[in-house]
């Protein structure tokens, strides 16, 4: 049945996907693999193999694509039954429909922020090519075009995500694979020698961000890699409702979670190793900076690897950081927007349509710009990466142990409790013990976060805030 124009702007934000609109894994990850594909990623591929050595990173990078897998996979699962997006998904798991707020502030808090860090990645990128002076008109210019690009690119639901996403992300590998032969191949530094180099940062360096041993340069490279494992679980949510099978999503969150922590890694520490020198020699010539000091700019911000990019591929280089960025503001916006629809249905029984929504979190990420917010909101990553592990585990822990467990489901409708007490309060609890009171003794915050859910949050639910579902079936 041809859907009308609202319906396909609206996109079942609040309700579930029928059956008819289901997607195969191949569609699906188009869109979860986009979202994770992304110049930032590159950059903390590189800054990260910097700091523990190649090795060490993608060791890392493996165990934590591991555990992302499986939270992804469980989140998009229950999607998958439900047809519901992760808020509206939390409503009967784990949250209750009150609570599920929680889940729907803290992830679009988060979307909306990175919506504003790629937008400002991809500003100080057309700069740089363009050679053009930072200045208010160039800023209104490059934002007001960048968003409306967001806007229109999200306002006609999943059907134009993952047509957009498919173009991006093969127009972004095959110009990142031209990148790599060009990089590798001007710098001559052997392959073996790029896949195996040590840490790059001087011993002060590492002492200050607690990496000195090989150990504590796993656990450090882990941990800021597992802020990024919550958040791709609830996108794996939002996007698994959509799917066919269980198997659809499992193969889309597996791919994703891989493509983030471990090829991502590898790329952004390659061309960054081997770019090093061709980067140290332009910002000698261009900059008249020492040696020295021109070493230790190459590696200090995201900009870097936008500088990489235009400095070894030109054109195609600018077309690859409009690529790798464009299909992941896309899924960062559309996620938002389901998340805020669920927000203000819920706190205000407020459903203007999604698209309000879309409009709204690119509006807002505008507002991200100003002074020193964006600064304040990278440095509190980790909180919310903590923060939506547990979320996304407790959703998880409901549906796989607690239903099993009492042998109910929960159907459309028969939900009837405003906050799941249960939900909320473990919440709170395993996020203050991974990112406060047991920081010191377990330094992996998610294993902190996951493991404190998976003991805490049956316990409560089945002893002390019980079930307030009625039966229906087994």
């Amino acid at each position: 049945m041809q859907k009308t124009l609202a319906q396909r702007m609206e996109d079942h934000a609040l309700e579930p996907v029928p059956k008819e609109d289901r997607k195969s894994w191949i569609q699906l990850s188009w869109s979860t693999v986009g979202i994770v594909t992304t110049l930032l990623q590159l950059y903390l591929g590189a800054f990260l193999s910097f700091t523990a050595g190649i090795k060490i990173a993608l060791i890392a990078g493996c165990l934590i694509a591991i555990i992302g897998s499986a939270l992804g996979w469980a989140t998009g699962h229950i999607a998958f039954k439900s047809g519901l997006s992760s808020s509206p998904m939390a409503r009967q798991y784990g949250l209750g429909v009150k609570g599920s707020i929680i889940i729907s502030g803290t992830f679009a808090f988060m979307l909306i922020g990175f919506i504003a860090a790629e937008n400002v990645l991809l500003y100080n990128g057309f700069l740089f090519y363009s050679g053009i002076e930072d200045s208010l008109m160039a800023r209104i210019a490059c934002f007001g075009a960048l968003t409306v690009a967001w806007i229109s690119l999200t306002a006609f639901g999943f059907e134009q995500v993952s047509r957009v996403t498919s173009i991006m992300l093969i127009s972004f590998l095959g110009v990142l694979a031209y990148m790599l032969f060009v990089v590798i191949d001007t710098s001559g530094i052997p392959v073996s020698q790029v896949l195996s180099f040590p840490s790059q940062f001087p011993p002060e360096a590492l002492e200050s961000m607690g990496a000195v041993t090989d150990r504590a340069k796993l656990i450090f490279s882990m941990n800021v890699l597992a802020g990024t494992a919550g958040a791709l679980a609830l996108v794996d949510a939002d996007l698994g409702r959509y799917a066919r099978t269980g198997k659809d999503i499992a193969i889309a969150a597996i791919l994703s979670n891989f493509m983030l922590s471990f090829f991502m890694i590898a790329v952004g520490a390659t061309i960054m190793y081997a770019g090093v020198p061709a980067l140290v020699e332009y910002y000698v010539t261009t900059q008249g900076l020492s040696e020295a000091a021109a070493k230790q700019v190459a590696i200090e911000n995201p900009d870097r690897i936008v500088a990489a990019f235009v400095i070894f591929g030109g054109v195609l280089g600018t077309l690859l950081m409009v690529a790798a960025n464009s299909k992941a503001q896309v899924i960062n916006t559309y996620s938002s927007s389901l998340a805020l629809s669920n927000f203000f249905d819920v706190t205000f029984n407020w459903r203007p349509g999604r698209i309000v929504f879309v409009i709204g979190a690119n509006v807002a990420a505008l507002f991200f710009l100003g002074g020193e917010f964006l600064v304040w909101f990278k440095s509190f990553l980790v909180i919310l990466g903590t923060l939506t592990t547990s979320i996304a585990t407790v959703i998880a822990a409901d549906y796989f142990v607690v239903r099993k467990i009492q042998k109910k489901q929960a159907a459309k409708g028969n939900l009837v409790e405003p906050w799941n007490w249960a939900g909320v309060l473990t919440v709170g609890l395993s996020f203050g013990l991974a990112h406060f009171a047991l920081a010191g003794i377990i330094k992996i915050q998610v294993l902190t976060a996951i493991a404190t859910v998976v003991i805490v949050y049956p316990l409560l639910r089945l002893f002390v805030f019980k079930s307030q579902i009625t039966a229906n079936g087994t």
